[in-house]
């Protein structure tokens, strides 16, 4: 009987762990990104751009799929000292995962990896009159991921000439949690 309840729990607990999704890095299914995210993690190779009042500094709330695959982010930023809503439509370029935008330049964005129930990770790169930037983002559906995530999100900014020092933690910041959905603090 002893044997049967410990095959039993093995069994249970052996499920759970297949349960675990595999990361998507190609042929992206955008209905699966739709909904709610948080924002992680911050990075560009031009820090500017990302600190404290940056023209690239957002907080994502949610993400929504719209027609020929064009995506809705509905973004927060900070200005004199109080969360504001950001509307960004991003539209569908034709590639895998990839749409562009005309904000503070023109962007074109791409899904690196997901696993649409855990975290995305994303790089943009941003060309206006000051030259050509990177940003990428790692968001999470909840307010914080796994250490091998973020580790996985470090190699990418690593592999994209991203230095440590160009990455910020926003999980330690107001990233503007109390907006969401119009939320009283």
């Amino acid at each position: 009987m002893k044997l049967l309840l410990l095959s039993l729990g093995l069994a249970l607990v052996s499920s759970q762990a297949q349960e675990i999704v595999d990361p998507v890095t190609s042929n992206f299914d955008l209905s699966k990104i739709s909904g709610d995210w948080y924002s992680i993690y911050l990075a560009s190779d031009n820090k500017e751009k990302i600190e404290e009042n940056g023209s690239m500094r957002f907080f994502v709330e949610r993400i929504y799929v719209l027609e020929h695959s064009s995506l809705y982010f509905k973004l927060h930023t900070i200005v004199n000292g109080e969360c504001s809503e950001v509307p960004f439509v991003c539209d569908s370029t034709g590639k895998d995962g990839e749409c562009s935008s005309d904000y503070n330049g023109h962007i074109v964005a791409h899904i690196l990896e997901t696993d649409y129930v855990g975290y995305l990770i994303y790089h943009a790169e941003n060309c206006n009159n000051e030259g050509k930037s990177q940003i990428m983002a790692l968001y999470g559906r909840e307010p914080d991921v796994s250490p091998s995530v973020k580790a996985k999100f470090l190699e990418y900014c690593r592999a994209h000439g991203i230095a440590q020092e160009n990455i910020l933690d926003l999980t330690k910041i107001n990233r503007c949690l109390q907006a969401r959905d119009n939320a009283l603090v």
